[in-house]
């Protein structure tokens, strides 16, 4: 039967990876993801799961052996941080462009330098071209119900891509919160067995995997990878609505909140976006027309749906957990500005909020400054600078706004 249980979000994944039994995960422990697939390894020792586990003797290893794994059709998962998912770097995109549907859970840490164990997002957005589907998470629950869904979207045929589940790391990662835990078969069905369509321990059928690949047919392959991620959108949501139909918590590209309405809108990911809600409350108890929306879905992008659900804002503040260094802004910024210039029929006023990086908190009152900073570049028209920075120590955007 399900339950309710206290958890750490690291509990949480290795919860879900239990539940899920991988037949192989190969893994380098990295803070903040470390008690994950320590926990996880307890599971494997004491045989409460059938998977081999692959201590291997770095992260780029990791996921090379889980690329091998995935090919071989095995199902795989892994977990990782920041400087190891850096260290993945050439394995990532080698795993998306062979079609090896890996689950990937990332507990979001800054990268270096100078070195950082907390939180910022610079790690997956840093991967975001790679290929991989990217899932965010704003607490534990949702870091335990994606990596569920993750693995009926990885392996599901006409997908075929790895998943990259990112919960912000201490912040979720060593935070204990309360989830409902399924039931251990509710789970094992709902996310079936893997059948690849292929196995490179299939003698009688061989393939190639990874040959090389110059410029008689590198550019219609990848043309070819990008064919998919139509579908593999589409089997986001089909799969979010299973999941609801099933464990009662429906799931889509994005979510919505006190939108119907909204006139000054803050989009943002991860675990900030439920501290954002308190101050959405308090703020409409004071006649504020605020609202939020939460791409739970960062890859493949839901530009249209995006624009569709901004369509009635009059001002747009985008929050980043990392920033482009000699670019603009930051990247989930960017994504959106350009989600609305394809798509929206009026252009309204954006700024970029850059904060949290290395951890640095962000509190009620900052994200309250940003909705009143909203309000004025509506009454007056003027939006001052595109980018602005909260927490750090300058003269930021809540003391300017009071």
């Amino acid at each position: 039967m399900p339950e309710i249980v206290a958890l750490e979000g690291n509990y949480a994944v290795a919860e879900a990876m239990r539940q899920i039994d991988p037949d192989v995960v190969a893994a380098y422990p990295i803070t903040p993801s470390t008690e994950a697939v320590q926990v996880f390894s307890e599971y494997v020792a004491n045989g409460r799961v059938h998977t081999e586990y692959v201590a291997v003797e770095s992260e780029h290893s990791a996921m090379s052996a889980c690329i091998g794994a995935s090919q071989a059709g095995a199902r795989v998962m892994n977990v990782t941080s920041s400087q190891g998912l850096a260290y993945m770097w050439e394995m990532l995109y080698i795993a998306a462009s062979t079609r090896s549907p890996i689950v990937l859970g990332v507990a979001n840490r800054a990268l270096s330098g100078n070195i950082n164990i907390h939180c910022d997002h610079s790690d997956a957005m840093g991967a975001r071209d790679a290929g991989w589907i990217q899932l965010w998470s704003e607490n534990s629950q949702e870091v335990y119900d994606n990596l569920i869904q993750a693995m009926r979207i990885a392996e599901r045929p006409d997908v075929s891509l790895p998943v990259m589940v990112n919960y912000d790391g201490f912040i979720i990662s060593h935070a204990v919160e309360t989830i409902q835990r399924e039931d251990d078969g509710a789970v094992k069905a709902f996310v079936g067995e893997r059948k690849p369509l292929y196995s490179l321990l299939d003698v009688d059928h061989p393939i190639t995997v990874g040959p090389l690949d110059f410029t008689d047919y590198y550019f219609e392959h990848k043309r070819q990878q990008l064919s998919i991620y139509p579908t593999a959108k589409q089997a986001v949501l089909d799969i979010g609505k299973e999941f609801g139909k099933t464990f009662g918590r429906e799931y889509g590209w994005l979510e919505g909140y006190s939108l119907e309405d909204a006139e000054l809108v803050m989009v943002g990911l991860g675990s900030t976006m439920g501290t954002a809600k308190d101050v959405v409350d308090a703020l409409r108890a004071d006649g504020m027309k605020v609202g939020l929306l939460k791409p739970r879905m960062f890859r493949p992008f839901p530009d249209q749906e995006i624009a569709d659900a901004l369509a009635g804002a009059k001002a747009l503040a985008i929050l980043d957990r990392s920033a482009i260094f000699g670019g603009i802004g930051g990247p989930v910024m960017q994504e959106v500005t350009q989600a609305l210039y394809g798509h929206a029929t009026e252009r309204v006023p954006i700024i970029d909020v850059i904060y949290g990086l290395g951890g640095r908190d962000i509190t009620p009152d900052h994200i309250a400054g940003v909705f009143r900073e909203l309000d004025r570049i509506v009454r007056t028209g003027d939006r001052g600078d595109l980018v602005r920075f909260v927490g750090v120590r300058e003269p930021d955007l809540a003391a300017a706004a009071g």
